[in-house]
């Protein structure tokens, strides 16, 4: 645990992210962020490099930046992409509150099929980081959600697929008051079985070489 001191108007003591855990997907990771306000407003690490590196094994080799903004009830995902190279994601809630999701869609897996998930306050601050070839997907509980997004390689249509977030076999923990709405392509994608059936899956042999990959730059 660290503590340091900040100056400018007035002098306030502040802690580093310190709770950092494993979800029930093995290779991703839930941190939460400790918050410091006071009467100007509020101020949040949101992303520490040293700490998801000492988490994980490896940096976060940064390539892109994402935003988006959603209306409550707004599902996006389940969204994967094939590796190598794969994306991984870091993933943090700066307005608004969403239930993020994770899934293990690597063939091969142990956990194959296996999900977790926390929600994603403004409030309460933490973030998710989930490694190449997991999948993700959220959902805005509030309007007005805004999720920002660190990711490990750009965007490459011909290698990002998905499987339908709503497939009964996943049995997703999505609360059952909201009316779901999904674009166009998430509601084509196929079921978790359809996607393996395809060959549009991520493999744990090639999740994992790549995960050594990266820890032994």
């Amino acid at each position: 645990m660290q503590e340091r001191n900040r100056g400018g108007g007035g002098c306030c003591r502040y802690r580093a992210p310190v709770e950092i855990r494993e979800l029930a997907v093995p290779d991703s990771y839930a941190f939460d962020l400790v918050p410091h306000g006071d009467t100007r407003g509020r101020f949040t690490e949101w992303y520490r490099a040293d700490l998801l590196s000492q988490a994980v094994g490896h940096s976060l080799p940064l390539a892109q930046a994402n935003h988006s903004v959603s209306a409550r009830g707004v599902l996006r995902g389940i969204h994967f992409a094939l590796v190598p190279p794969g994306q991984a994601k870091y993933v943090y809630c700066p307005a608004g509150r969403v239930l993020d999701v994770v899934i293990d869609v690597r063939v091969g897996s142990p956990t194959f099929g296996v999900h977790d998930s926390v929600v994603l306050d403004s409030e309460q601050p933490r973030a998710v980081y989930l490694a190449e070839g997991l999948g993700h997907g959220f959902v805005s509980l509030a309007d007005g959600s805004s999720l920002t997004y660190l990711v490990s390689s750009g965007y490459d249509p011909a290698r990002e697929f998905g499987v339908h977030p709503l497939d009964p076999a996943l049995d997703l923990p999505w609360p059952a008051d909201l009316e779901f709405e999904l674009s166009a392509k998430d509601q084509a994608a196929p079921t978790l079985a359809e996607a393996q059936a395809q060959g549009l899956l991520p493999t744990y042999a090639e999740s994992t070489a790549r995960y050594s990959e990266l820890r032994g730059r």
